[in-house]
């Protein structure tokens, strides 16, 4: 019975989610309904101890870069720098090959150092006027932007400074550029298997006579077509993109050895304060993406002055609105898992995990596993690794395996079957898109299904060839 009241609380997250309803308001109901019919005693307990304890430590942690990360994604959109970079990119590829274009844009701007989040807003006016002169069916979009947006760049391309690359790093003592060569193979194998897949889903489209409409489907969101303007150089409007990677990788480096293993400091106040202490190590990868970003922003804001002052105050404003909306949503998910997570009906589902005897694939199925029920991968990732990283480490260690690997099989996996309906950026995606479920989940789930897959591709490639 325990079992199924966390079955049934993780089925109505993900029903009022598919409905449409916010998931701030409903994740603590779902969650606090379990606990409800598990022991009501513990209701404001949980609420308050774990709920909001959990929710609330997850905003501290990321939050900056969720804002720092819209807010650079914001600039990049108001300078002008996105449509250049997109208009370089469909010129390189060829308008043909939209899917292909929109997959590489998409890549681009989130291995950039844009927000997930944000890039669904900046992309979608150019991939809505790509698809109709093509004649592609509108309802692919979603998972084209899901390929090019939610896989390799947001946590299997080492260095990209997603917070799904990030996280690992606290609890392994790594940092975002670990395990390199099996990042570079899952990118490979996501890649050519997320098109191969699109391109049979429009060639099966096209065979059928169905057009950019699709079956004469009432089309909502429709962006203005996009004109041709005077636009910055492509190498002047990339050029902030490839500073925050620079700057991420060689901040990761040098923080480390600036501030050692620890930094503390007693705050000026009236009394004796216990001093703050900072482990270096858990924050280094946070810190070292909090300056890139912010050099990002202050480079964008050089090269094109004039638009981004113009368009600052009211840009930034939505910007932040949306950063605030999507860490809420994660965090509100996180405080979700952990009081699931707490509950006796979780046991079945840990213990079951635990038996899984290979540490790799151990901590991939426990990673994925969490991303699901939360509907979040870092917020999965987060709860699982808070909960199993002591276990997982002891097994690595046990069978000779680097702390690398575990960060890129956890950071990876959680990219895995976290896109379930009740996933914040699927639930963006589609209402920016003007599609709902219905019309292009499927695509989006198969996506998945794919980066899933990859995750025990590169655990193979691992055991056979050891590199890392």
């Amino acid at each position: 019975m325990s079992f199924l009241i966390v079955l049934a609380a993780l089925c109505f997250l993900m029903f009022v989610a598919y409905r449409g309803y916010s998931v701030i308001l409903f994740a603590p109901v779902a969650a606090l309904g379990a606990v409800l019919l598990t022991d009501p005693t513990l209701v404001q307990p949980m609420f308050t101890g774990l709920f909001m304890d959990k929710m609330v430590g997850f905003l501290k942690l990321y939050f900056p870069v969720f804002v720092l990360g819209a807010v650079f994604g914001k600039l990049i959109e108001v300078s002008g720098f996105s449509k250049s970079i997109v208009s370089a990119t469909i010129k390189l590829v060829g308008a043909k090959r939209a899917m292909l274009s929109i997959v590489l844009v998409c890549a681009l701007l989130t291995y950039g150092g844009v927000s997930l989040f944000v890039v669904v807003f900046a992309v979608y006016p150019f991939a809505a006027e790509l698809f109709r002169q093509s004649n592609i069916p509108k309802r692919l979009i979603p998972g084209t932007i899901a390929l090019g947006a939610f896989t390799f760049t947001m946590d299997a391309l080492p260095g990209t400074p997603q917070i799904q690359n990030i996280i690992p790093s606290a609890f392994f003592g790594t940092n975002s550029w670990a395990a390199p060569w099996l990042g570079v193979i899952g990118t490979v194998v996501i890649l050519i298997l997320g098109m191969s897949y699109l391109e049979w889903r429009r060639r099966v489209a096209i065979r059928n006579g169905e057009g950019y409409a699709g079956a004469n489907e009432e089309l909502r969101n429709e962006p203005e077509p996009f004109q041709g303007q005077n636009l910055a150089h492509p190498l002047v409007a990339i050029a902030p993109l490839i500073l925050v990677g620079v700057a991420n990788f060689l901040l990761t480096r040098w923080i480390p050895g600036f501030y050692g293993e620890t930094q503390s400091f007693v705050p000026a106040v009236i009394g004796n304060p216990a001093p703050v202490v900072q482990e270096v190590s858990k924050m280094a990868a946070i810190w070292a993406v909090q300056g890139a970003l912010l050099l990002g922003i202050l480079s964008v804001i050089a090269f094109a002055w004039k638009p981004v002052v113009a368009s600052f105050a009211e840009g930034t404003k939505s910007a932040i609105g949306g950063a605030m909306l999507a860490s809420m949503n994660t965090a509100s998910e996180y405080g979700f898992g952990a009081v699931i997570a707490a509950l006796p009906g979780f046991l079945v589902v840990a213990n079951a995990l635990g038996s899984i005897p290979n540490p790799l694939v151990n901590e991939a199925v426990s990673v994925t596993a969490m991303a699901g029920i939360t509907g979040s991968a870092s917020g999965g990732m987060s709860i699982a690794l808070a909960a199993m990283a002591d276990s997982f480490i002891a097994n690595a260690q046990a069978a000779g395996i680097p702390m690398e690997v575990l960060h890129r099989v956890a950071a990876m996996a959680s990219g895995g079957m976290d896109t379930l309906p009740h996933n914040g950026a699927v639930i963006t995606v589609l209402a920016v898109t003007g599609l709902t479920h219905r019309q292009s989940y499927k695509d989006i789930f198969a996506i998945t299904i794919i980066k899933t897959l990859a995750v025990f591709a590169i655990i193979g490639v691992y055991y056979a060839t050891g590199l890392v």
